[in-house]
């Protein structure tokens, strides 16, 4: 039986433990608030009290924690417990600091795959993440089962860890913008007297449809929001995709917008509520 060790048990990284656990692996799961964790005790995982004794004796480490700061802390933290040769499975957002993070983890010995992850909390619980995967080719038919019990599918980008990141920036530019693109519609029909289910109906089944149009815009007209992914987490990311963009020689300009619209969000209080409260900037 393979060991995993899940370090953050956040919204995504509770769901992706459990479905672990359902798919047969031995799961040690670690939070910095323990009590985020203590709930997987009942579905199979045994909880660490540190980021060491979660890694110590595990074949594979995935990380799902908020920034690559963080993803390096920890790393830090256990440092005495990875065994030789352990495989890294990268799961954090942490656009082009990949690499960074790879090196650090290889310095202790670990091999290193990029596999960040669409989706939000619901489809992590039920397994159903696409993962975004880049790395030795030689490392995937060991990390295919991890992949695939947390993942409907796994999207390989290339042989260069750090890949799979710079294409989760591009897929989460367009999940701010479309979320953004949303609110802006409900709101103006709202402003022009309408009834803003009138917009999600209009366009239901067109080419200009989209299922996360339909659902997000319905979490802003009903007003119930459970977070799925939150105001500050799409900020943090936007903050990344805007650096790759400079980086990049791309205009800025729908980012430079984006940014703003979430920040006000947040200065508004929102910043814990999911994505959708974007709304409330308009």
């Amino acid at each position: 039986m393979t060991t995993v060790a899940v370090l953050g048990t956040g919204k995504m990284g509770a769901g992706m433990a459990r479905q672990l656990v359902q798919h047969g692996f031995d799961v040690r799961v670690w939070n910095r608030s323990r009590d985020k964790a203590e709930p997987l005790a009942e579905d199979g995982a045994t909880v660490a009290d540190s980021a060491t004794e979660a890694v110590r004796g595990a074949e594979v480490v995935l990380p799902m924690l908020f920034d690559a700061d963080s993803v390096l802390a920890v790393l830090d933290e256990a440092a005495d417990g990875f065994g030789q040769g352990v495989l890294l499975v990268q799961s954090t957002t942490v656009g082009l600091e990949q690499p960074r993070v790879a090196d650090a983890a290889r310095s202790r010995g670990l091999r290193v795959l990029d596999a960040p992850v669409l989706g939000t909390r619901k489809p992590a619980e039920e397994g159903k993440l696409t993962v975004l995967a880049s790395g030795d080719p030689a490392d995937r038919d060991e990390a295919q089962p991890v992949l695939d019990a947390i993942g409907a599918k796994t999207v390989w980008v290339g042989d260069e860890v750090g890949m799979a990141s710079r294409l989760k920036l591009a897929c989460n530019a367009w999940v701010a913008s479309i979320t953004a693109a949303t609110a802006q519609s409900v709101a103006l029909a709202e402003g022009l007297g309408l009834d803003p289910r009138l917009f999600l109906h209009a366009i239901e089944g067109s080419p200009t449809d989209a299922a996360y149009a339909q659902l997000k815009g319905d979490a802003m007209i009903s007003g119930e929001m459970p977070v799925a992914f939150d105001v500050d987490g799409i900020s943090k990311d936007l903050g990344l995709i805007r650096q790759a963009a400079d980086e990049g020689g791309v205009s800025a300009e729908l980012l430079e917008a984006l940014q703003g619209l979430f920040r006000r969000a947040s200065e508004q209080g929102h910043g814990g509520a999911d994505m959708a409260a974007v709304r409330k900037a308009f």
